[in-house]
Formats: structure tokens, C-alpha cells, sequence
């Protein structure tokens, strides 16, 4: 995982542990945030290839799944952060 210097700032700040965030780049949803950019977050069938992956531990981290993180086209995380709203598709 490439990270720009924002983006470890926000994990730490934010305390999402990096874990999390390789998940989001393996199993997440994708859509287009403008600028080349993507917003990675997990939906609902992003969660369930999540708790197949994870096995037993799956219930601990559900409740860290909303989280969401934008992605530059050459696949480097600028920024993370919690989702408190629903991702528009359009």
C-alpha cells in the first residue's frame, strides 16, 4: 500500500489501522471522485467477501467496515476517513 504523507497522517489520526485499509483496497467498492481519483468503501457485498476472507475474526471487525479511502489512478492512498453518510453513485 502506497500512502501519501496525508494519508498516514489521517490513519493515525483517525485511528484506522492499516489493515482495514488494505482491505478496502482488495475487496471495496469503487466509485469515480473526480480529479482521476476513486473512492474505495465497502457496500454490502464488499462486507460479505470481507467476512469470507476474514473467517472468526470477521465479527470484530465488522463494525470498523465504514470507512472509506480515495485512490489516485496509479493506486496511492491520499486520504482515509470514517463514512457518517451514504456514498452517492451516479
Amino acid at each position: 500500500m502506497h500512502t501519501s504523507h496525508h494519508a498516514a497522517a489521517r490513519v493515525q489520526q483517525r485511528a484506522i489501522p492499516p489493515l482495514l485499509v488494505d482491505l478496502l483496497l482488495e475487496f471495496g467498492a469503487s466509485v469515480p471522485s473526480g480529479d482521476g481519483t476513486s473512492k474505495y468503501y465497502f457496500d454490502k457485498s464488499a462486507k460479505r467477501r470481507v467476512k469470507a476472507y476474514a473467517g472468526p475474526i470477521a465479527r470484530v471487525l465488522d463494525e470498523h467496515l465504514d470507512v472509506y479511502a480515495v485512490v489516485t489512478d496509479d493506486a496511492k492512498v491520499i486520504t482515509v476517513g470514517h463514512r457518517y453518510e451514504r456514498i452517492r453513485r451516479h
